[in-house]
């Protein structure tokens, strides 16, 4: 009996992973010592190179050691179905290429610019591109808005790698010796952790976070709203009771899609939903 269950859970995981979707196109975006790296574009139908779409860029989770850009393939086809341009990025991690997290943030700085140098190709606004993230995934997509290190060293830097808008899921925002991480890059944390680095004029922010998380707590989230809003600046906390790490992708899949279409609406990106 035990081996049936296996199989038919085998199964189910496997048809699951065949619905997933897929992008319609990859392309390299940058060369590395470890090996080339590409974006997964989901566009949306009918999508022209004169255009100017909304973009947004997502990055996955994986505490900077693995992960795969798959994970926000969904949410990914979603926005493409409402007219959005959503790209996932991968950027090197240390399973693979055994890199340390300063990689990932280059690699991440590294996408937004080539996104946005090359917007005219895509149909993409250069003016209007999100970057989004859970986990680790989170922790890059805010420190293209708000780290000033971690730049590769033959990069154009006057190509602005700040997102207009940051859609963060249960992020990493703190790598102080309380945060999360903090062993692996204690040596730079101050230029590495968001919250350390927070300042006026940050993106608009929406954040998503369960409040059974046992790697990000919920104060943290609070204070990092907080700081932002007292500086003038707009952060969203949604918080789901009882839910853990990941959550995003499983139980509150539908809200929090949901809620990021609401935030989205809210720039004049989308047009509300009939």
């Amino acid at each position: 009996m035990k081996k049936i269950l296996l199989f038919l859970v085998l199964m189910i995981g496997m048809a699951w992973a065949d619905d997933k979707p897929q992008p319609d196109k990859t392309i390299p975006f940058k060369e590395t010592p470890q090996g080339e790296l590409r974006l997964h574009f989901f566009n949306p139908k009918g999508l022209k190179a004169d255009q100017k779409r909304p973009a947004v860029i997502f990055f996955f989770g994986g505490g900077w050691n693995g992960g795969s850009p798959n994970q926000f393939y969904p949410q990914a086809r979603y926005l493409a179905d409402r007219g959005i341009v959503a790209i996932t990025a991968e950027y090197r991690i240390k399973k693979t290429h055994g890199t340390d997290p300063r990689a990932c943030v280059m690699d991440a700085k590294s996408a937004m610019r080539w996104v946005r140098s090359h917007a005219g190709k895509f149909g993409i606004d250069p003016q209007r591109i999100a970057a989004a993230g859970g986990s680790a995934g989170g922790h890059l997509a805010a420190a293209t808005a708000l780290l000033s290190e971690f730049n590769e060293p033959d990069e154009d830097t006057s190509i602005s790698c700040v997102p207009e808008a940051l859609i963060l899921f249960n992020p990493v925002f703190d790598n102080s010796e309380t945060g999360y991480g903090h062993d692996r890059v204690k040596e730079y944390w101050q230029d590495f952790s968001p919250m350390a680095n927070l300042k006026k004029g940050t993106p608009p922010t929406i954040v998503f976070l369960g409040t059974k998380d046992d790697l990000i707590p919920v104060a943290t989230a609070q204070e990092y709203k907080k700081i932002m809003e007292s500086n003038g600046d707009r952060c969203d906390l949604f918080l789901y009771e009882d839910q853990p790490h990941g959550f995003f992708n499983k139980a509150k899949y539908n809200e929090t899609v949901a809620e990021m279409d609401k935030f989205l609406v809210s720039l004049g990106w989308l047009k509300p939903k009939k």
